[in-house]
């Protein structure tokens, strides 16, 4: 089994409300985290039924520490950039992963204790018994996600998926959206080819024709286009591929954690952080792609910008009312062959923090529905 280690550098920010701590698990937690993986079986669906009567602190002890997994850095500098970091009243560890696949490994090792996801590996993780509810959602554009084509491929349009070689990292948004887009081409998974790939993964088999179309968003979007568009890569075209997102990311956290009065509190704080954090992506964009595409991510001002399009404005839902949509992806899943047990989104959401994201959505003047946009 590989052993994917997370970066060792390390650097720190004077003290505040205690010491703060902004750097990356060492090789000892990764080694933790890769024996957890090649042992263990899906034991069921958890429950957060027995959190729901504890009170969610207002205040942070000293010296409570949150373990914060993150993709692509994406957390770190949307809330360094935006202030909110230096306002954080407990220490915090980052680490840097590729997916939801080796997060959730990262929480069986106990190693992170909270993380921003897609819509899809929350469900892996109650699927084989992990119980890691989600306390917030986060919702952008649901046609973020593309599905870019090889240079030379001749899969140029959904009637044409039949047969394909197609990019497919289960237990990903990117898996489901394939899911989605096979339910809506009347297909099964028997009637293509899913090559089995982790996210990063995807571009490189995408450029050399090993797979004829593969789902594709953000930075890793923008650059495989500014490599291979003038060979003839693209993406299925817009109106076919329309709504088999759902724009949903979710922040979930250990049900361990939760249950620490110190960490919960430290949660609680970090949801309204986060919120103010993305609020402030959304009015900023200028300073963000600066910061984030452009510094942290090496891409150009003009690549930035077009992933700051397709992203549109994050608006910050009720948890109630993403539950719904949830069921829908966790239906498609079981129903297809790719989940081993069924699971009830009702059950995987700590509903305790629906007065913290309401406040704070208020507070800052953001949206609970994207609906709204449009009014």
């Amino acid at each position: 089994m590989a052993l994917s280690r997370p970066s060792t550098d390390r650097r720190t920010s004077p003290p505040r409300h205690g010491r703060r701590t902004l750097g990356f698990i060492g090789f000892l937690a990764a080694a933790a985290l890769t024996l957890s993986a090649c042992g263990g079986a899906a034991s069921g669906q958890g429950t957060v039924d027995d959190l729901k009567d504890q009170a969610l602190a207002d205040d942070v002890p000293a010296g409570t520490v949150l373990n914060i997994a993150d993709q692509q850095e994406q957390q770190q500098v949307a809330l360094k950039s935006s202030g909110e970091l230096d306002d954080f009243s407990f220490e915090y560890e980052f680490s840097n992963f590729v997916g939801g696949p080796e997060i959730l490994e990262a929480f069986r090792a106990g190693a992170v204790d909270v993380a921003r996801v897609g819509d899809t590996p929350p469900i892996q993780a109650f699927a084989s018994g992990e119980v890691v509810p989600i306390i917030l959602a986060l919702q952008s554009s649901p046609d973020v996600i593309r599905l870019a084509t090889s240079p030379s491929t001749d899969v140029d349009s959904i009637s044409k998926i039949k047969g394909a070689k197609i990019g497919y990292a289960e237990g990903t948004a990117q898996g489901s959206l394939v899911l989605r887009l096979l339910d809506k081409a009347g297909l099964s998974t028997d009637d293509v080819e899913l090559v089995r790939l982790e996210l990063g993964e995807f571009s490189e088999a995408l450029q050399s024709d090993e797979i004829d179309i593969a789902p594709l968003t953000g930075a890793r979007l923008a650059r495989y286009l500014q490599g291979y568009e003038k060979e003839g890569a693209g993406y299925l075209p817009d109106k076919e591929t329309a709504g088999l997102g759902t724009g949903l990311n979710f922040i979930y956290a250990r049900k361990e954690v939760l249950e620490d009065p110190a960490k919960s509190a430290a949660l609680r704080e970090f949801v309204a952080h986060s919120i103010r954090a993305n609020q402030w992506i959304n009015e900023n964009t200028d300073d963000w792609v600066e910061d984030y595409f452009v510094k942290n991510q090496g891409l150009t001002e003009e690549e930035g910008r077009f992933i700051r399009e397709q992203e549109g404005t994050t608006v910050f839902p009720k948890l109630d009312d993403v539950i719904a949509t949830e069921q829908s992806t966790i239906d498609l899943s079981y129903d297809s062959g790719e989940l081993p047990v069924d699971v009830d989104a009702n059950d995987m959401f700590d509903r305790r923090f629906n007065d913290v994201i309401e406040d704070t959505v208020d507070e800052v003047g953001a949206h609970q529905d994207r609906k709204e946009l449009d009014e």
